[in-house]
């Protein structure tokens, strides 16, 4: 910043001496006008030599001066250079630091989540394997279960089981039986049958209710598939068909199982699953007229287990009564004993009375023995002892028993 300074004072300077020699010129000019002019020249001549001069100086400096700040920019430069070549380095390096840092934490957690994920995946297969061994198992189950169901015979037999095992868990053994002959002049036998009361002039006695199991599976399976294709026409066949089954074996327990007064004037047909007895109750007059043409009543396994609870509570409450009967007759018959024992503490308080009033005698005659015994002198008890012939010491005192009348 010097430089344009100097450059501008020696303009100055310059300025100065020309307008010095103008002043110079016109005051000589007035005297010798040639002879000013001459000197103007040289004047101008030695002040241009002088401004040439000052300038190539100038020049000289102003080139020295560039040339010392194009060195100082190139040190600047240099040195700029070598600090951002010595940032970027620095920058490198900790670009590779984080660089690497970050990879191994990728690395670890990248190995540790696909560790676990493998895991997770291992332990899934794992479990979906042992599904499907269970799966494979299961299959089995139901091909067994279909086979036997498939068999009319294992298929009553199995209905005949859960109808047992609902009535195992509801009743106790003595309150019904299994294969029970109702009908004496023949050899149809009932598969359960619930023990009911008999008269009350016969309590030996029992009345049955016949309870008997049917799963018509051929006309349920067929009425399923139809309700699965969506056919209609298929679908009133097979309910048709379930429909006729299930009033034939209505007619079949009536015929065989329910004889008044052996058995009660009802029976209960036993379906095995909740779906047919469902399928059953969706023909409401179907219900109605089992139970009003053949006496029959339609349970399921829910609905058996309720009916049977109801049976139970009711032998319960038979049971109650029966129990109150008999302590009401105990009660009868310790109220008689209370009034004899009523009799026996009145005799017994008037011995007691007796006894008193003997003690109260005996008490006068002791107070009256004893008014006549001050006057005597008392003597030591080893003396009264040996006069009365009492062992030393003792001092038991014999009292006579006064029996009660």
């Amino acid at each position: 910043m010097g430089d344009p300074i100097a450059l501008l004072t020696l303009v100055c300077a310059a300025l100065a001496v020309v307008l010095l020699l103008v002043s110079l010129f016109r005051t000589k000019a007035v005297a010798d006008p040639e002879g000013a002019r001459r000197e103007l020249r040289e004047e101008l001549r030695s002040a241009r030599d002088e401004a040439r001069a000052s300038a190539r100086e100038l020049r000289e400096e102003v080139t020295k001066s560039i040339d010392a700040t194009q060195a100082s920019l190139d040190r600047v430069r240099g040195t700029l250079d070598q600090r951002v070549r010595e940032l970027q380095e620095g920058n490198e390096r900790k670009l590779d630091e984080m660089r690497r840092t970050v990879d191994e934490k990728l690395h670890d957690t990248l190995e540790k989540r696909l560790g676990e994920s493998f895991k997770l995946v291992s332990d899934r297969l794992d479990t979906v394997h042992k599904g499907l061994g269970e799966m494979q198992h299961l299959a089995t189950g139901v091909g067994d279960l279909k086979r036997v169901l498939t068999n009319v015979k294992a298929r009553g037999t199995w209905a005949e089981v859960q109808l047992g095992a609902i009535l195992e868990q509801v009743l106790t053994p003595e309150q019904y039986d299994k294969n029970v002959c109702i009908r004496p002049d023949t050899a149809e036998r009932v598969e359960f049958a619930v023990r009911l009361p008999g008269p009350l002039d016969d309590p030996a006695s029992c009345v049955w209710l016949p309870i008997d199991s049917k799963f018509p599976q051929e006309d349920w399976l067929r009425l399923q598939d139809a309700s699965d294709q969506g056919d209609v026409a298929a679908v009133q066949a097979a309910s048709d068909a379930l429909i006729r089954t299930v009033r034939g074996s209505a007619k079949e327990i009536h015929d065989k199982y329910v004889h008044p007064p052996a058995s009660t004037d009802f029976a209960i047909m036993f379906l095995a699953t909740e779906g047919l007895f469902a399928e059953v109750l969706r023909h409401p007059s179907l219900v109605s007229d089992l139970q009003q043409q053949y006496r029959v009543v339609v349970a399921g396994p829910t609905t058996l287990a309720a009916i049977l609870t109801s049976l139970r509570m009711g032998f319960q409450t038979l049971v109650v009564e029966q129990r109150a009967a008999e302590v009401w007759r105990v009660l009868g018959a310790v109220k008689t004993e209370f009034g004899k024992f009523g009799d026996v503490l009145d005799k017994v308080q008037r011995q007691l009375n007796t006894a008193s009033r003997t003690i109260e005698e005996t008490g006068q005659r002791s107070r009256a023995m004893e008014k006549k015994l001050r006057s005597a002198e008392r003597l030591p008890e080893a003396e009264a002892a040996m006069v009365l012939e009492l062992p030393v010491g003792d001092t038991t005192v014999a009292t006579d028993a006064f029996p009660l009348q």
